[in-house]
């Protein structure tokens, strides 16, 4: 039924201009609109609305997340911005915060000004 449809992807920010300035001077995103009820994102080609609202608790699972081609060189330069990994006691990562998944996968997870958890991953090649 909606094979074919294009994806929205959303997420909330209760501070609008700091969630603006994250995505779009720290991520690189293109900010395509911002008005009353969201800012809306181009995520290379997917639309992500940030929804604006009063009060927000963030969920502890990843809500946004991205497949790069280095997940160390993108850890490294989201540091230069301020932005930490998150740990987990029960992962085994590196020094960067970087997970080697038992697939080959190598992911790391930050969250944004609002709490919200995203993540990027290198798949293996192949």
């Amino acid at each position: 039924m909606l094979h074919g449809s294009k994806l929205v992807a959303f997420a909330a920010t209760t501070d609008s201009a700091r969630a603006a300035e994250f995505y779009s001077g720290v991520l690189g995103l293109g900010i395509r609109s911002d008005d009353a009820f969201a800012i809306s994102i181009d995520a290379n080609g997917v639309e992500l609305r940030l929804q604006k609202v009063e009060r927000f608790s963030p969920q502890p699972f990843t809500a946004l997340g991205w497949q790069v081609s280095d997940v160390t060189d993108i850890v490294a330069r989201l540091a230069q911005h301020g932005v930490s990994s998150e740990r987990y006691s029960w992962l085994e990562q590196d020094a960067a915060g970087i997970w080697s998944a038992p697939s080959g996968a190598r992911i790391a997870w930050f969250k944004d000004p609002d709490g919200n958890l995203l993540s990027v991953v290198q798949y293996p090649a192949g």
